[in-house]
């Protein structure tokens, strides 16, 4: 087994703590991430993205299977059943994961998933009318981008003063 696949497992059992400082350890400080939703987050937006989806989870349930790797690459498959906070539905989206890596750590993470069985579970009918459109798609990235905006400067008025072994 390759020590990609325990840096894997150990990324996804944080998430599953909803241990979102323990996932951003796990990643290169020049990580890339993108999904349907988050498009490309580099360094500092994509751990603060994984922070952000800790901090306001709610009914949260995440199970993983499927880690394989190798020297450079990784893939997984991962669910997540939670409450969609803008609208208070549940959702269980169904994920495949693909990583590559780079001094023991993940520099490239992409999530896949169907963003139209997403959008019907999240936002409801209009979802499921509109969610193949990019009229839904580019209004869902606008808010999570705003969003992540939100938490970061949040977090960095939190920071402000603290001393660095208190960060």
């Amino acid at each position: 087994m390759y020590p990609n696949t325990d840096l894997i497992e150990r990324f996804y059992s944080c998430f599953q703590s909803l241990d979102g400082d323990g996932m951003v350890q796990c990643y290169h400080e020049n990580i890339e991430f993108s999904d349907p939703i988050f498009q490309l987050l580099r360094g500092s937006k994509a751990a603060n993205m994984w922070k952000m989806l800790c901090a306001k989870a709610k009914g949260f349930e995440l199970t993983f299977n499927d880690i394989q790797s190798d020297e450079t690459t990784g893939r997984a498959h991962w669910e997540a059943k939670y409450i969609f906070s803008t609208t208070g539905r549940s959702v269980h989206n169904k994920i495949d994961a693909t990583f590559q890596f780079q001094d023991g750590k993940i520099i490239q993470h992409q999530d896949s998933f169907n963003f139209w069985k997403w959008s019907f579970m999240a936002l409801g009918p209009v979802g499921l009318i509109l969610g193949w459109s990019p009229l839904i798609r580019n209004y869902v990235r606008k808010q999570a981008s705003k969003n992540l905006e939100l938490f970061m400067a949040t977090s960095d008025v939190e920071n402000r003063g603290a001393s660095p072994n208190q960060r």
